[in-house]
């Protein structure tokens, strides 16, 4: 701006100001006559309305929408089309009459099932009988064995359980069964894997994660011990799960109620108040005949082993105020099996990502299946989880090297006593956090892609997920659109740039709910978003045409209710592109003629036509480049671990 002198506004109007001025003064005897004004009178103005008033309108009807039901031959269902008609794949899958029909066979549930030649031919004439177009054969379980016989993990030879004992001969293969029987019966076949998961619960020491436990995930805990409020004074482990026995039987345990507690007449308690103060201590002996209860928001804590009845002896006094110190732990996930199924793996151990590409490797080129898909297991185990050192040192670079407060600075735990209820307080850089494992598990994604791709340009990669999007920031699953734009909080522009959804052939997502229909739940006094439709539509709308997206149902929720299924059916292929089931293991035969009815007319699936995914892609593009926006995401409230 320059600093030159410029005059006023007073100044540049002074001469029009003075116009008037020297017009209006006349002498005297030349001017107009004037009545006498009382002192005081207010001047008259007119109030006018700041606005328009109101007048009527007229507002033509809205357009009449019909219901689209994608098996006609199935009962009617009063569906949400306004909704469910969004999107160009949606609109381009209805005008050409394309449908994905998936069936899913668990390895483990299925073993016996699949162990023999002649089994595998009748299995997939039936799975083509009922009008499916698609079969998904999981051959690595989350025990991380494998069903073929592979160069990077052992063979599954038997799944034992209580009930039920399978095998599968060592020399048998019944991958390449599959893939020529599927071939030969006119079926599409993908292959799953769990990605990240290389163990099971329920067999600790088998599997290749026990095996190698430097590739275990390591989980951040809150270490817990207990000491009087008087600096100085000893403290004490102390379990960090209430209402269950402690995983070291030295620790003292917590219940908030005793009728859980399996009594041991030897143990000695203390019982705490709300106010962390001690009430009393009791023997274990006297809990049945004494009637103990637990004082209102407070607990019981339990002392079995001698180092710990000696400590509530001396330092849980009646009248003594306790409390708790809480340090972070950071433990392998294999010393915490209580937490989850799947012992998983650390997504970011250079050997465990290599392995894993070789596998894919070694079925896109081995087998004439046609792709490979990841099931939940493509993902962190936790929120809590990697907080291995190496991970630790890789957060730091994603942050240009700026050293942290570990791991506060992510996040801390905050853990009531006595009651032992837990919250999460974010750190700095939590959002970092969230975005740096979603950026980890995206690029893996992109390895994957890029690889089967350059292998065998027209095989398939794809994604199974669950249909609560809101879940997957704490497991760094980011299988939404890059462009997604819902009210989310953890979505923000950097997040939002992780979603895999445009790398991948096509996302399914479980919508495993038994009610159908938003009309059904409303009139249920249901909670709609817990519907197939609403997990259907957001589904649809959170990939937003980057790829094709197909609900998944989980049929052992429709035993004995062929007529919820139906419905189901409607509502899942009304809203997305397709429908997938799992599982064959859930009394498939019980639902076989339900199937054949609904696709009683052949189709095909969107993922087996070459091209149209790339012409999804590029009407969308050219939409974006004119402007044209979606409507706004409807967001419902569904069901937290839904399809986990």
């Amino acid at each position: 701006m320059s600093n030159m002198w410029k005059p006023s506004l007073v100044f540049r109007l002074l001469p029009v100001l003075l116009i008037p001025t020297l017009t209006m003064a006349q002498p005297a005897s030349a001017q107009e006559p004037t009545s006498p004004v009382p002192p005081n009178t207010p001047a008259t103005t007119e109030v006018r309305p700041s606005t328009p008033l109101p007048e009527p309108i007229r507002v033509p009807p809205p357009l009449a929408r019909v219901p689209y039901l994608p098996f006609p031959n199935l009962p009617f269902a009063n569906l949400d089309e306004a909704n469910n008609g969004v999107g160009i794949a949606q609109q381009r899958t209805r005008e050409k009459g394309y449908q994905a029909r998936i069936l899913w066979i668990d390895a483990t549930a299925n073993l016996d099932k699949v162990n023999s030649d002649a089994k595998i031919a009748t299995l997939i004439s039936k799975i083509k009988q009922a009008g499916f177009n698609t079969i998904v054969f999981e051959v690595k379980p989350i025990i991380g064995l494998t069903l073929y016989p592979s160069k990077y993990a052992p063979k599954m030879t038997e799944w034992v359980r209580p009930w039920k004992t399978q095998t599968l001969p060592l020399d048998f293969d019944p991958l390449k069964e599959m893939a020529a029987q599927a071939k030969a019966q006119g079926i599409s076949l993908l292959v799953n894997m769990n990605a990240f998961s290389e163990g099971h619960r329920d067999f600790p020491g088998k599997g290749p994660g026990w095996d190698n436990p430097q590739w275990q995930t390591v989980l951040y805990e809150p270490d817990l011990k207990v000491r009087r409020d008087i600096l100085g004074t000893p403290a004490y482990p102390l379990t960090d799960r209430a209402n269950i026995p402690p995983r070291n039987p030295e620790d003292l345990a917590v219940y908030t109620d005793l009728s859980r507690w399996k009594a041991d007449p030897n143990a000695l308690i203390a019982l705490v108040d709300r106010n962390d103060t001690v009430v009393a201590q009791v023997a274990g002996a006297a809990v049945a005949t004494l009637g103990v209860a637990v004082p209102e928001g407070g607990a019981a804590l339990i002392a079995t082993a001698p180092a710990s009845r000696n400590f509530l002896i001396f330092n849980a006094v009646p009248g003594y105020r306790l409390t708790m110190d809480t340090t972070p732990a950071f433990v392998p996930i294999g010393q915490r099996i209580d937490r989850q199924v799947p012992l998983m793996t650390n997504p970011h151990h250079p050997d465990v990502r290599q392995r894993l590409l070789n596998m894919v490797s070694e079925i896109i080129n081995g087998y004439p299946v046609d792709g490979i898909i990841f099931d939940d297991r493509l993902r962190y185990a936790s929120l809590n989880a990697d907080f291995s050192e190496s991970t630790r040192r890789e957060f730091e670079a994603y942050l240009d090297g700026k050293g942290i407060q570990w791991p506060d600075d992510v996040f801390r735990y905050e853990v009531n006593f006595p009651s032992l209820s837990r919250s999460v307080v974010p750190g700095p850089y939590f959002d970092a956090w969230l975005t740096f494992r979603a950026l980890n598990l995206r690029n893996f994604m992109a390895e994957v892609v890029r690889k089967v791709k350059t292998d065998r340009p027209n095989a398939l990669v794809a994604t199974y997920v669950g249909s609560w999007y809101p879940d997957y920031p704490d497991v760094g699953a980011n299988w939404g659109a890059t462009d997604l734009q819902a009210g989310f909080r953890f979505l923000n522009d950097a997040y939002r740039r992780t979603g895999w959804a445009g790398l991948v052939d096509f996302v399914t997502t479980g919508c495993y709910y038994e009610i159908a229909s938003i009309h059904e739940a409303a009139a249920n006094s249901s909670d709609i978003g817990e519907t197939v439709e609403a997990a259907g539509q957001f589904s649809n709308r959170a990939v937003n045409d980057e790829t094709f997206v197909y609900a998944g149902l989980q049929l052992d929720r429709f035993k004995n209710k062929p007529e919820a299924l139906k419905k189901a059916l409607q509502a899942a292929v009304a809203t997305t592109q397709g429908i997938m089931v799992f599982d064959l293991s859930h009394d498939f035969d019980q639902f076989a003629a339900v199937f054949a009815e609904a696709f009683q007319k052949p189709q095909t699936a969107p993922h087996q036509v070459a091209g149209f995914l790339d012409e999804v892609r590029a009407e969308k593009a050219q939409r974006k480049s004119i402007g044209t926006a979606p409507p706004p995401v409807i967001l419902y409230r569904g069901k937290s671990g839904t399809g986990f």
